[in-house]
């Protein structure tokens, strides 16, 4: 069983940073994939970056050059790096995880930026 535990979410202020973190359990986290995906209010969740096994990267285009993705296979960790942030950031974050065709997903952590 799969248990992925977000954390980092907060309010700040336009042109801010934040450090999301998601830790996972179970012992195939370096094969999987890893994955934030955001859903602000009304709208659909989207996929904000995503990285691989081997630590390939993509990311949308509206965070592109301003949000990092990572992850740490020794600590069981993937982190969401973001900077300059705008108010249209603002939504729940949310860690997937994909192994092979299963998807787990974490509780999801709440990220304001106001202006």
């Amino acid at each position: 069983q799969v248990q992925l535990v977000e954390s980092g979410g907060d309010l700040v202020q336009v042109g801010g940073s934040l450090r999301l973190s998601c830790a996972a359990s179970g012992s195939r986290f370096r094969f999987s994939a890893m994955a934030w995906y955001r859903q602000a209010p009304g709208k659909q969740r989207e996929l904000v970056a995503d990285i691989n096994s081997g630590g390939s990267t993509n990311y949308a285009d509206p965070v592109k050059g301003r949000f990092t993705i990572s992850r740490d296979n020794a600590k069981n960790m993937a982190y969401l790096q973001m900077t300059s942030l705008k108010p249209e950031d603002t939504a729940v974050y949310y860690c997937n995880m994909r192994i092979l065709a299963t998807n787990y997903w974490g509780q999801g952590t709440q990220v304001t930026v106001s202006s």
